[in-house]
Parts: structure tokens; sequence; C-alpha cells
């Protein structure tokens, strides 16, 4: 069978591939994107594979035939990240670690080697350091296991062969950006190699049944570096967040094919790695201004946990014929939104206002339920009235100017009560779901507008 060259053109953002090269990727619409590849064409005989020629290496079975094997999780040893995951790293799975540089991706990964060590042989892969690097950043996370081996090597063929000689336990690969194949003529980090290499460790580590670790690399906008198909072959996505100057950082599962994917980890950043926050509600309301116009509590529910954020918001007058608006940690069309209804329900002008919204520590919210807390601190900076500091309030806001239901209400006021606030400012409807028992335990009041919300929320 005689082999010959072909050469393509890959767009390095999205994977679209081409016979001619484009100035703009018909695909993304990204300019200067096309890249020239070489790659070898199998050129066989007419009639060499003809049409059911071929033979499956397997046939089609019944579910009653698939025998029934018990899933088993490995302990990290990082309750956070364990929670994340589901409860623990499932044997023969593929983890893909996304965020940031510097956010702490080889610390955390450093550190449950320590666990994972313990009873079972554990293989670091660096592209990206040296052994003296790595034993240095071990000494200072205090990890001495005698069953973690270090590797530097980026060549992904030698290495997965080098995982089937060897057999351990678990595998950890920082970063799959560096690593490459050497029949391919991109280079490193491109998205043939990212999406190549991928693969054989995807396919190594479901041959072996062992759990595999990968680090991906981020974009300017925040994405994961390299194909999208990327995030599809692999079983978990997880991304770290957290800005670079503040100590916290929020691990949330974007992708997990055995567990949820609403649940969150809060790790706080110190000179002996990351540490787990227990009480990450109380994280985030620390250091709240006392009298001060403009900040609310919300109360979001990021899977079966609830959790209380500081939400402020600033509401000026502009200096500019267009009035900015920004927002930090909530969605920003969804601030907009927000102040059209406040304008055109509630009578709260805000035309020639430069408006604000920050989430305190970090966190990003999604959850409709913050759009209350959200409207009260806009209307609080703007009249320049104070909200109680003992309030929290939490609900959905229509077009209508409407105060609609949310879910889990009840654990959302439970989660108050425990961190020693005494009113909760909720839709009607589910202040009448309220059990009695709670009812006395912190005072519950019902609202179906905004300006009765506020009503209650500020300081008489």
């Amino acid at each position: 069978m005689a082999q010959k060259n072909k050469s393509v053109y890959v767009c390095g953002k999205c994977g679209y591939e081409s016979a001619k090269w484009y100035g703009q990727c018909p695909a993304c619409y990204e300019w200067n994107t096309m890249e020239e590849e070489l790659r070898a064409v199998s050129v066989s005989k007419s009639g060499d594979r003809a049409a059911g020629g071929g033979v499956l290496s397997s046939k089609a079975v019944t579910l009653k035939q698939i025998t029934d094997i018990k899933e088993h999780r490995y302990d990290t040893g990082i309750g956070e990240l364990d929670n994340v995951l589901g409860g623990g790293l499932v044997k023969g799975s593929v983890v893909l670690l996304s965020g940031d540089p510097g956010i702490g991706k080889s610390t955390i990964l450093l550190q449950i080697c320590q666990t994972l060590g313990r009873r079972l042989r554990v293989l670091y892969i660096s592209g990206e350091e040296s052994p003296h690097q790595i034993k240095l950043r071990a000494d200072r996370l205090g990890v001495n296991t005698e069953n973690l081996f270090v590797i530097c090597e980026t060549d992904t063929q030698l290495l997965c062969e080098y995982i089937r000689a060897e057999k351990p336990d678990a595998v950890i690969v920082d970063s799959i950006q560096t690593m490459c194949i050497s029949e391919l003529q991109s280079s490193p980090g491109s998205v043939t190699q990212v999406r190549e290499s991928t693969n054989l460790y995807v396919r190594t580590a479901k041959s072996l049944n062992i759990p595999i670790i990968i680090v991906g690399h981020v974009n300017k906008d925040g994405n994961i570096a390299g194909p999208k198909v990327l995030e599809h072959i692999v079983d978990t996505v997880l991304y770290f967040e957290g800005e670079r100057n503040l100590s916290y950082r929020i691990l949330r599962a974007e992708k997990n094919r055995y567990g949820s994917t609403n649940e969150i980890g809060v790790f706080e950043m110190t000179d002996k790695g990351l540490k787990e926050v227990a009480n990450p509600s109380q994280m985030l309301i620390s250091g709240r201004p006392k009298n001060t116009s403009g900040t609310c509590i919300a109360c979001v529910m990021e899977g079966s946990r609830p959790i209380l954020a500081e939400v402020q918001g600033l509401v000026t007058p502009s200096g500019f014929g267009n009035p900015r608006r920004m927002s930090t940690g909530f969605d920003f069309s969804r601030m907009a939104m927000l102040i059209a209804v406040l304008e055109k329900r509630c009578g709260y002008f805000m035309g020639n206002m430069d408006c604000y919204v920050n989430i305190v520590g970090g966190l990003r919210i999604d959850e409709p339920s913050s759009d209350l807390t959200v409207a009260l601190t806009l209307i609080s900076s703007l009249k320049d009235a104070v909200i109680r500091d003992d309030v929290i309030a939490f609900g959905e806001i229509g077009l209508a100017g409407e105060v609609r239901g949310v879910t889990a209400c009840e654990q959302r006021i439970k989660e108050a009560l425990r961190l020693g606030f005494r009113e909760c400012i909720i839709p009607i409807h589910n202040a009448r779901t309220i059990s009695a028992q709670l009812k006395n335990e912190i005072k519950i009041t019902g609202v179906r507008t905004i300006a009765k919300a506020f009503e209650a929320a500020r300081v008489q």
C-alpha cells in the first residue's frame, strides 16, 4: 500500500479543515487562523476494501449480557474535590482540569498525590517543569509519598507505551498542550496535536482501566485551548475560577459523566497549597460594610448546597454621553434587563446613570434567584438608602416587574438562619409553602413586587 502526503489547512481556533487556505475561517469566522499541515494518506487499490469486507473487532450485546460492575472511586484526600467529582476519582475515567495560569491546577494535583500515593502508584507526567522544580514544589506542599513517580517527556506515543509497560494505578498529565505525536507535522499545542494526544490518552485509560487527569490551558476568552471535541471525549471537565489577586478559588464541574455538574468546591490559596473552605457562605460575606447603601445578601444553590453571597451595586451620575454598564460575577445581559424593568415598571430612572454590579469574593452567579438582590442593591444605591444588615433577599424578576418563585426555598432560609439573619424577603408564592416551625424561627416576608421588597428591606 503506497503512502503520500496530503496538505490540509486546519483552523487553530475551532479545528475546521479545508483543502485550501482561507483568510477567514468559514466555521468560526476568525481571521488568520488557518495553518497548513501535512498528513500521510493511504492509497489503496480499488477493491481492497469492498463493502462488507471489513471485520468488526467486537459484536453487539444486550444490556442483560453486560456484567454489572460496581463503580470504584478513589478518595483524593480533598473533600471539596471529591464532592465536585461526585464522590471521588472514578477508576478508568479521564478528567480534564482547566483554569487561568497560576490559579492552582498543578498545586492541587500534586496535593492529591499525597493521599493517592498511600495505596496507589501515581505517575506524574510533566511537559512544562523539570523534576527539580516539581521536587521544590512538593517539599513546599509537604508531599513526600514514595509511590509518586515523575517523568518529564512530551512524546505521547512513547508515554502511552511506558504507561502500558509500567501499569501505574493513576496518571497525571501536565499539560496536554505540551504533548505531541511525532508522526504529525504540526507543532505542540495545535488543534490536531491536542485532539490526537487526548484520544491516545483516553484509549489508554479505558484499556488499562486507570484514571488519568489531564491539565488543559485556557485561551484569552477563558475557554479551554484547542478543539471543542477535547471536552466531548473526556469524562469530566473541571474549571478553576477566581481572581489571581484574591486568595479564594472555586472549582466547578462543567461536565461529569459520574456525578452532578452543579456542585462547586471552594478553596483558599495559602503558602502551603490549597486548603478547603468548610463554610463558603461565611467566607463570602465576611468583611461586609456596615450602614452602607448598595449592598445586600443573596442565596444561590450550587447543586445541593445553599451559598450566601454579598451583592454590591453602584449607581452614579454619568460624566459621558453614554452611561456605562459593568458587571463582575453576574450576567451582563441580565443586569441590563433588570435595569430596564426598574425603569419601565418601577419608575426608577437610570438612563443617565453609570451602573455597576459586583459579586464579592470572585463567585459567579448564574441563577435567576439573585435577580431580586441585584435590583435591591441598584435601588439602594440610587436612593442612597441603606438595606438592613440582618436581611436576606432572593427571587426571580419577570419583565412585568413581578417577583416569581424559586426552588429549594426552605434550604436557603435554613442557611440564612444558621448564619444569624433575622428576616428573609422571598416571593409570596414561596412564603405560602414555608413550614410554621421555620416561620417561628425567622421572619418571612412574602412580596409580589420589587417596590414592596425594597420597602421591607430598607432601614426605616
